[in-house]
């Protein structure tokens, strides 16, 4: 049974059961070596882009040939009424102005944790050869993908579906709805398999690359020296193993509502709550990162820089205003949650301080 702590419960679903195995077996499989991970993350990650550019191509091109005269009347309403305000759901009021611009903000949790895997590949930066060069490559060509993959899909979701359809999209699937719409649901299915399949290749990405936070922290002398070591492959095995058990500890908690007229209890999870731990934590740091990129630059102007920062320094202090924006806008919008992200970056302060001061005096 679940162990209820307030607004929150610990227990073991089958579906947490499904997430801790798939975190094992991805675990095991990067500590098998590079190539080994590297080839399951091509694997999916050309496996979920396939994916993504066959909805597009099917929103486009079956999307209007579907019912074609209701999916065009559809389209062409769609944008007719795009400058003016659409009541979204029944009881919903309209909003403008500076609540709109700090909804607008909210909105973006889940663009910018799409977005934020970007940085994932400078983890491994110091396994990949000529990384001034091909760390760049894979930034732009990576980023500017998924960029122009997104914006075509929501072209297509609109060819396919109108307003009230993807606002009203269950459990917010547009790309499983959109498919309904045209292929009924063998489409929908397809689609939920596609979704998984992607799912399981961010997974890895996410596995592969955050191990080596961990492993350049032991490295440092900030974490277990026993974090600090490879295996037998060559890859930061007890780096993968401590991630692998922390991030299993993280799907145990659930959420538990009660509801009014019934009494009946339902478990959720926590997927959205720690969505906006990480977003507002990733944006702190990029924040950070970049402010220290100036005062690097000021300090040791003739230290060796293999990358190049465009549009210095206009670019970074565009970087800067745009996060310290999204981060005052989370903490407004959502204190609880943005609350105990900053608290929990807030603790590592005295952690740092201790261990560097346990290195110190072992020295």
């Amino acid at each position: 049974a679940p162990i209820s702590l307030g607004g929150y419960a610990i227990s073991l679903s089958m579906e947490q059961l499904v997430a801790i195995a798939l975190i094992a077996l991805l675990t095991w499989t990067n500590m098998r070596g590079l190539e080994i991970g590297k080839l399951v993350q091509n694997t999916f990650t050309f496996a979920k882009t396939a994916a993504l550019a066959g909805v597009v191509v099917i929103g486009l091109s079956l999307g209007w040939g579907a019912n074609s005269a209701a999916r065009s009347s559809a389209w062409w309403d769609s944008w007719a009424n795009g400058w003016s305000p659409q009541i979204a759901q029944p009881g919903f009021t309209f909003v403008g102005g500076l609540a709109l611009a700090l909804l607008f903000g909210k909105s973006m949790v889940g663009p910018l944790f799409a977005q934020s895997a970007w940085t994932n590949v400078t983890f491994i930066g110091s396994e990949v050869r000529d990384s001034g060069r091909n760390l760049v490559r894979a930034l732009v060509v990576g980023c500017g993908s998924v960029v122009v993959l997104y914006l075509l899909a929501n072209v297509a979701y609109l060819a396919v579906l109108p307003f009230s359809e993807i606002q009203q999209a269950p459990q917010n699937r547009v790309a499983v709805a959109a498919m309904k719409a045209v292929f009924g649901n063998p489409g929908a299915m397809c689609m939920a398999a596609a979704i998984m399949v992607s799912t399981f290749g961010a997974d890895n990405g996410l596995i592969l690359s955050g191990a080596r936070v961990y492993f350049a922290m032991a490295r440092d002398r900030l974490f277990f020296q026993r974090i600090a070591t490879t295996n037998r492959f060559h890859v930061p095995a007890a780096a993968l193993v401590a991630q692998g058990i922390w991030t299993a500890l993280l799907t145990l908690p659930r959420t538990v509502t009660i509801d009014a007229a019934t009494r009946e209890v339902a478990y959720g999870n926590v997927y959205n709550q720690l969505l906006e731990y990480i977003i507002l934590a990733d944006l702190l740091f990029y924040l950070l990162m970049v402010v220290a990129l100036i005062i690097l630059r000021r300090k040791k102007p003739e230290a060796e820089r293999p990358y190049r920062t465009w549009g210095y320094p206009f670019v970074p202090i565009i970087s800067i205003a745009l996060a310290g924006l999204l981060i005052v806008d989370l903490a407004f919008l959502a204190p609880a949650t943005s609350g105990i992200g900053i608290l929990i970056v807030l603790t590592g302060i005295p952690v740092y301080f201790a261990w560097r001061s346990r290195t110190l005096s072992s020295e």
